[in-house]
């Protein structure tokens, strides 16, 4: 007679279920509500982001520039992020595979159209989860999942003239939160908001004791939103200002603002858990070079050199109290396919090698990223493939580092498929409005997302 096999125990379930990929504990949970419950507990959501931390990957999101039709449709990627991908020569190029997750995301209403420059098109990551705010006009900033296209779209933020809004995670209190930053030379005032479920969101009014135009993308680091601003032409401090660029903070939890002054123009990126201005010996602002061109990528294909300086320059901010940095240079023999005009700085990965992403996805054509390791002063090509030949036109790429699936956040509690209520199509936000704006005094109309 066989002896029947003593049923696992819950330790080792969770332990396996772990190692799975968010999706599919999405589907572990319909087994019963037994384990529906065990997959919500916090211990095993942690437990999970351990395992996925373990393994980062990046993250493509790729903007079909090419279909007429759309109001901006992406498609999502990943692929594995390679710790030490410098086995072979630099000369030679190691291939990964991307993971298709999501085709065509677009929303029948809302306009995601993609621009590389800041004023018109804002994008952003943080913890899973992609950022877009893609219309000014229409002030409807979008939150979605790139693993399974879920989505939330937040409450109308009438913007003047640009869009500049950045979006910032609280790792304390597990809170998403935007920050819109009005025009400079316009009317307005900036506003935050905390994204939650639809009946909880609206935009609050916040106020920032420096006036400054934007100069970069944010990025996150433990909770706070640094970005680069440019000062010149404005009072401030008592009439004067200690430099023209300074590095906005903004600390997500309390919600209010510091400021680190720089001495120049740089791209901003998370270096081992530390914020790091990088840039090129030759740079300069691109933001204010291109100031009447939506595409700052065609700008560059006109303007920078292919022959462009390749002396990079790390500043690590050792102290943020004492704002002390650590400050290195490096250069490399030139990749025969890395040219400045069409990589961006996409970030550092947890190790430290700086990852520069290509701007651009041709169908049938090679895409590279491209890894530099500071300590060994090399720079490691890797061909991504799986993009696929559905591309009519060159289609320009976002790439973030260090994606990972955190359950944390990717709940159907937060992240529900629904439209945030859409106030009337003609209604122009005035700045006398209420504080706490968002559905007050406005006709309600819900929309259902997609799952």
């Amino acid at each position: 007679m066989m002896k029947s096999t003593p049923p696992m125990s819950t330790e080792l379930i969770l332990e396996i279920i772990s190692r799975l990929p968010g999706d599919a504990v999405a589907r572990f949970r319909c087994v019963s509500k037994q384990w529906a419950s065990l997959f919500a507990t916090p211990y095993f959501k942690s437990l999970f982001l351990t395992k996925s931390s373990s393994k980062p990957r990046l993250l493509f999101a790729i903007a079909d520039d090419g279909n007429p039709k759309s109001c901006g449709e992406w498609c999502f990627f990943s692929s594995p992020q390679l710790e030490d991908p410098y086995e072979k020569s630099s000369s030679s190029a190691l291939v990964s595979a991307a993971e298709f997750h999501v085709k065509k995301f677009s929303l029948e209403d809302i306009q995601l159209d993609h621009y590389s420059n800041i004023k018109y098109f804002s994008c952003g990551y943080n913890s899973g989860l992609v950022y877009f705010h893609g219309c000014r006009y229409q002030g409807r900033p979008v939150i979605c999942n790139p693993n399974t296209g879920r989505y939330a779209v937040l409450p109308k933020r009438y913007t003047y003239r640009k869009a500049f809004s950045f979006f910032g995670f609280d790792p304390i209190g597990k809170q998403y939160k935007v920050l819109y930053m009005a025009y400079a030379s316009g009317p307005g005032h900036h506003y935050v908001l905390t994204f939650g479920a639809a009946s909880d969101m609206s935009w609050r009014k916040i106020k920032c004791p420096l006036r400054h135009e934007i100069r970069s993308d944010g990025v996150c680091i433990n909770g706070v939103v640094y970005y680069l601003g440019d000062t010149k032409g404005w009072d401030n401090i008592n009439g004067a200002t200690l430099s023209d660029y300074v590095i906005v903070c903004f600390h997500v939890r309390s919600e209010k603002f510091s400021f680190i002054f720089v001495e120049r123009f740089c791209r901003l990126i998370n270096f081992k858990g530390k914020l790091a201005m990088i840039y090129w010996e030759d740079d300069f602002d691109i933001y204010q070079a291109a100031t009447y061109e939506l595409d700052v990528d065609n700008y560059l294909e006109k303007n920078l050199v292919a022959d462009a300086n390749n002396e990079l320059h790390v500043w690590v901010l050792e102290d943020v109290a004492k704002q002390d940095w650590s400050k290195h240079t490096y250069t490399w023999s030139t990749d025969k396919v890395f040219f400045r005009r069409h990589v961006y700085i996409a970030g550092a990965t947890a190790s430290g090698e700086i990852v520069f992403s290509m701007r651009k996805y041709t169908s049938g054509q090679p895409f590279y990223v491209f890894y530099f390791n500071p300590e060994r002063n090399i720079l490691q090509r890797v061909e991504i493939q799986g993009f696929g030949e559905g591309f009519e036109k060159p289609c320009s790429v976002r790439t973030f580092v260090n994606h990972v699936e955190d359950l944390h956040v990717n709940d159907s509690d937060l992240l529900k498929p629904f439209h945030a209520p859409l106030g009337d199509t003609d209604y122009i936000e005035s700045d006398s409005d209420s504080d706490r704006e968002g559905t007050r005094g406005r006709r309600k109309r819900w929309f259902i997302g997609l799952c």
